[in-house]
């Protein structure tokens, strides 16, 4: 039982849904056969939520520091002191306070190695900015505090799974904002996380067009021929089984993200809003790239419904087993990887090395 793993658990805005789910996915006892669960917030919070929802007598376990974690409870450690004024369904600079709080607390522990993953409620992107905090969201975030040079947005369910090359950046700095190298990062990124996270062996991407219909050669524009066909055939030959462009619009609508273990798309949206029509409920979002294990749910605070009990829990239940999933697979491929070396064995690695992109 104490090799559980430790899973930590950001709150996130305290006037949204974060904390609905939260408890709704702790509820359910058999949670604690996997993981011990700890969630940055507060026990007072915490019961506001609960009661205004009408989720029954769930309490927590509250601890100072994770190592004091109970296997057989869900865990809180109260990250502040002070009384919270709690709006339901509101934006106020409260909501984004304590959210921060709850995420930097969890987010030390995380890179202190005190938590074996962590996944993160919905934020608000926009009450949540302060000195410590000027990040378009979490990926960029904890991509600072993992130092790590590149990393993916990556939306994944049992059936499909999407990486985007750009992120939280506007429709119009897009075209601008994709490059071959980049291109070739996420797809190195991709590559890697299918095979560490997912073990799959020999991993297919498919990678889509900029353009409606793929640019139709060159009619409606020339990223496709200047920046990702040349891309897609650069990751090809250094190993990586990629096929592309395809017209992002024919291509999920007749489902050939069928026949790939993944899709790289251009865009937020173009990734994204296929991924939840298809996945919604279900849906998770991964930082690939990260030297440590983070997911959250695929949708947001969800204001209008908060207090209403109308949440559904699973994509955050979804997101919680995935981390445990994905903690479990590095680990036992590097124990792989460690045995193999002690018996004499050769680990042969690609040279590929990331590139910095300045635009």
């Amino acid at each position: 039982m104490s090799d559980k793993l430790k899973i930590g658990i950001s709150i996130g805005d305290v006037n949204g849904i974060g904390l609905e789910v939260i408890i709704k996915t702790l509820s359910n006892p058999a949670i604690l056969n996997y993981c011990t669960p700890i969630v940055y917030g507060h026990t007072k919070v915490s019961s506001f939520h609960r009661k205004a929802n009408n989720l029954g007598d769930f309490s927590f376990n509250v601890i100072n520091h994770a190592n004091q974690a109970q296997v057989k409870r869900a865990n809180m450690i109260n990250c502040w002191e002070e009384d919270v004024k709690i709006e339901l369904g509101q934006v106020t600079a409260i909501g984004g306070k304590y959210a921060l709080l709850s995420l930097e607390r969890a987010t030390s522990d995380l890179v202190n190695g005190d938590i074996d993953a962590l996944v993160t409620a919905p934020i608000n992107k926009h009450n949540i900015q302060s000195d410590t905090f000027a990040f378009p969201g979490h990926t960029e975030y904890l991509q600072e505090k993992s130092g790590s040079r590149d990393v993916l947005m990556f939306l994944i369910s049992e059936n499909l799974r999407v990486g985007v090359v750009t992120g939280h950046i506007p429709v119009k700095d897009v075209p601008a904002s994709i490059t071959k190298e980049k291109i070739v990062n996420k797809l190195k990124l991709i590559n890697e996380s299918l095979k560490k996270d997912f073990w799959i062996e020999k991993p297919k991407i498919a990678v889509l067009g900029l353009n409606p219909h793929a640019s139709d050669n060159g009619l409606l524009g020339t990223e496709e021929a200047e920046i990702i066909t040349p891309a897609i055939q650069e990751a090809y030959d250094k190993g990586i089984v990629c096929f592309g462009p395809y017209p992002a619009d024919g291509f999920f609508g007749n489902g050939s993200y069928k026949q790939f273990d993944a899709v790289l798309a251009m865009y937020h949206d173009q990734g994204l809003i296929p991924f939840k029509t298809l996945a919604f409920h279900n849906g998770v979002n991964y930082t690939a790239g990260l030297n440590f294990v983070r997911t959250s749910p695929d949708h947001g605070t969800g204001y209008d419904i908060a207090g209403k009990d109308l949440a559904d829990s699973t994509s955050f239940t979804e997101a919680l087993f995935s981390a445990i999933h994905i903690v479990k697979n590095r680990r036992e491929q590097e124990e792989m990887l460690s045995n193999q070396l002690r018996s004499g064995g050769k680990v042969v690695e690609t040279q590929f090395d990331i590139k910095d992109d300045a635009s």
